[in-house]
């Protein structure tokens, strides 16, 4: 029993100390990101009306089975103010289904409008979207190449605010933040774009600002054909194929620019069903990319030390969710562990420390909060609840999200899962009915359900343990833990088609 013991007091100990680390790099981004907002850069001139001076650019739309939102797409990408000699859009359509007659149907008449737009059909999904984006790119006119995934909406402005940063030929990639058309539909909608708008504040500022290596995000974003090849092309063979050419690029010289003040709005997955496809892609893929760049990242000669660090943290986000799951479920034990090995009681005060982590992310986060909503008291009290919220949700997507990591690091491959669309923003658009969504329920709910008991049990625990009339110290985070489990496991299953 104390080698068990041991072993436990190990592994959690392990676990909170990479949460901390974790933590730490957040604390610095933050402090990069703070530094980035004394100084913010010009956007470079480039004059449109010289026709000599205006690059070629291809817009690509890689799309899959996209019935509720094709439309929408193809009539504001129509509505680009870029010169009409200069563009070119490719619709990548590697649907199965019949929206390849509608769009086909769609795309002639925007033609008949004078606009240059491909429809290129593939008859297979070799590679997903990456052999897609390859497949266009062996045909693309651009010199520069925009992509955009179905539910996004650029401003008819947005290649003239992108394009001008190319005027430096060492920028490879320019990305921009991604909007939320429908933030506010949902308790789900209002989380997800509080997680990405950190990543798209304090992560992509802080890490971009101090040259160390960010992403494409998939969309939104511009490349330099030059880059694309020179960086080897897309590949598939991880789920995040945006992710694994941003890190070979970079490996190779090229610099990225992030625009933090240009915003892409886009749709966010309104059921839960949708939020874990996407979930469980984008963590899988980020576990597949360490696998695959860690250590060229770390033997690269080209990249400080600093950078390097931040690199392997950043290809180890999605891991955290693995430690957060590891740190819960060893929690309750440890819980007995401190009350009945009373010599045992200054290590865990010692640990107690790393509560700190929960702080920096509070801290960090409401820099990020402040940047979309404004501060202010009466907004402080809104971000409390936010975020924890925020925290207890993404506490019950672990389970989850640690299978998808732990899938990537042993390299188990699978298929890639596009998102449902559903192009909804009000509660009053229904997704009943969505023929995209999956109707069984994943067997991994089953267990989401009884973590949700276990946690119970834990908060149960903090009245019973010890000869002091209980331990409360672990109270709080047992109940986030309870209440996140259980939105997730309650919302998966009343929420189907």
């Amino acid at each position: 029993m104390i080698y068990l013991n041991l072993v436990i007091i190990i592994i959690y100990s392990v676990a909170l100390v990479l949460i901390f680390m974790y933590a730490l790099a957040q604390l610095n981004l933050l402090v990069n990101y703070l530094s980035a907002q004394k100084k913010k850069a010009k956007t470079p001139f480039l004059d449109f009306n010289n026709p000599d001076k205006v690059p070629y650019v291809t817009i690509q739309l890689p799309v899959f089975n996209e019935e509720y939102v094709m439309e929408r797409l193809l009539k504001n990408i129509a509505l680009m103010d870029y010169p009409k000699d200069k563009l070119e859009i490719q619709v990548l359509d590697d649907s199965t289904d019949n929206t390849v007659k509608t769009t086909s149907a769609q795309i002639k008449a925007l033609e008949k409008q004078g606009l240059d737009i491909v429809h290129i059909c593939r008859t297979n999904r070799e590679g997903f979207k990456a052999g897609a984006l390859k497949e266009g790119l062996k045909i693309a006119k651009g010199e520069f190449i925009a992509i955009f995934d179905a539910d996004f909406l650029p401003q008819t402005d947005w290649l003239k605010k992108t394009i001008p940063h190319f005027t430096d030929d060492n920028i490879g990639v320019v990305q921009t933040r991604w909007g939320h058309i429908n933030r506010n539909y949902s308790t789900l909608t209002k989380i997800q774009a509080f997680a990405l708008d950190a990543h798209f504040t304090l992560e992509q500022v802080g890490r971009n600002s101090k040259g160390h290596f960010i992403n494409f995000n998939g969309t939104a974003g511009v490349w330099r054909k030059e880059c694309i090849l020179d960086a080897g092309n897309w590949e598939g063979d991880t789920l995040t194929e945006d992710l694994d050419l941003s890190y070979r690029a970079q490996l190779k010289n090229w610099k990225f620019e992030y625009l933090e003040d240009v915003v892409t709005p886009a749709e966010l997955p309104v059921v839960i069903s949708a939020a874990r496809s996407q979930q469980f892609r984008w963590n899988k893929g980020g576990a597949e990319n360490f696998r695959k760049m860690m250590w060229r990242v770390l033997k690269s000669k080209n990249i400080s030390p600093k950078t390097k660090l931040h690199g392997v943290l950043h290809l180890l986000n999605s891991t955290m969710f693995l430690n957060v799951l590891i740190v819960g479920i060893l929690s309750i034990p440890m819980l007995y562990i401190k009350n009945e090995y009373a010599h045992l009681k200054p290590y865990f005060y010692v640990m107690s420390f790393f509560v700190i982590s929960t702080i920096i992310f509070f801290v960090c986060y409401w820099h990020m909060y402040k940047r979309s909503y404004g501060g202010g008291f009466k907004n402080f009290i809104k971000y409390i609840g936010m975020f924890f919220t925020f925290f207890s949700i993404a506490m019950g997507f672990s389970l989850h999200n640690s299978i998808a990591v732990i899938e990537g690091h042993i390299g188990k491959r699978s298929e890639f899962v596009r998102t449902p669309k559903f192009n909804i923003k009000t509660l009053k658009d229904s997704w009943k009915g969505n023929k995209y969504l999956k109707k069984n329920i994943s067997i991994n709910v089953i267990f989401e359900g009884l973590l949700m008991l276990y946690f119970a049990f834990g908060m149960y625990s903090a009245f019973i343990v010890g000869d002091q009339g209980g331990d409360f110290g672990l109270f709080p985070f047992h109940l986030m833990l309870f209440i996140g489990f259980g939105f997730v496991f309650f919302k998966s299953l009343t929420s189907k088609a």
